[in-house]
């Protein structure tokens, strides 16, 4: 099944599209793969071929869409698994391995600078929160789990654009206006691949007032054993409670950080949901 087999047929123009009855038998059966996943997951190919009673060829078909949209995962010995958006829309991201690996890199990480961190994934274009345990200081940055700001404007999302290929990033971002949430306009689509050159180099990334007014955020990357970006580990801290000497502890420790979560995780498949 193609991405476009669950398209309606036009009216009055019969050359497009598939026909209504070809379309709902489409969706039935991608909604059948997703409610098994969700009973019974991990299955293999051929599990859930046999369960649902279908031809191997249009389970693949599905799962390899599930897949491409961040709906599924798929782990080396090919065994399927709901995927990011699947769990976020049933509200259960908390099961992902990612994220109870991530309590305790945050639990140490808030005991040694009592700042917000946070856990976040490429959503399409967006950068998504999908975890986070927050400070104790009364002044802070006022978020929650499902947030969403701008992959090119946020640390976060920065961080896991500098591990795609360039023609990736640019399918999403090169034609158009790049103006982040604070009103800054990035120089074109060159200033963005600089940035994400930068983060390449540096191994992490920081923005200062560009997601939100004295908000300061740094963002490393959790990598899995095939070198994959799985997400980013990020902390956001008022601009008020940064000094020069408290940077450079935050990024030490939040890069020590990263790098504790992709050996705990290594082992995680990718699920970056795309657009």
């Amino acid at each position: 099944m193609s991405e476009t087999s669950i398209e309606l047929a036009v009216a009055g123009q019969p050359g497009r599209g598939v026909s209504v009855r070809s379309a709902s038998v489409g969706v039935h059966t991608t909604l059948r793969v997703l409610d098994l996943l969700a009973a019974r997951a991990p299955l293999g190919l051929s599990d859930i071929a046999r369960e649902l009673e279908l031809p191997k060829s249009t389970v693949h078909r599905v799962c390899s869409v599930l897949v491409q949209r961040g709906w599924a995962i798929r782990d080396n010995e090919g065994h399927f698994d709901l995927g990011i958006r699947a769990l976020r829309l049933a509200g259960r991201a908390e099961e992902l391995p990612i994220v109870v690996a991530f309590r305790t890199v945050a639990a140490e990480f808030l005991a040694r600078h009592d700042e917000t961190v946070c856990l976040a994934v490429l959503d399409g274009s967006e950068s998504l929160f999908v975890a986070l345990e927050e400070t104790s200081h009364p002044v802070r940055l006022v978020t929650h789990v499902g947030s969403k700001t701008p992959a090119f404007a946020s640390a976060s999302g920065r961080v896991v654009l500098a591990s795609e290929p360039e023609a990736a990033v640019a399918a999403r971002f090169a034609d158009g206006p790049l103006v982040t949430p604070t009103g800054r306009r990035l120089n074109g689509f060159p200033e963005l691949q600089a940035i994400l050159s930068e983060v390449r180099a540096n191994g992490y990334a920081e923005n200062w007032e560009e997601t939100a007014v004295g908000l300061f955020a740094a963002s490393v990357p959790v990598v899995n054993d095939q070198g994959d970006v799985l997400a980013a580990l990020t902390t956001c801290v008022p601009t008020s409670r940064m000094t020069p000497d408290r940077r450079t502890a935050i990024v030490t420790d939040l890069r020590s950080g990263g790098e504790r979560l992709s050996r705990l995780v290594g082992w995680l498949p990718s699920f970056a949901a795309r657009s």
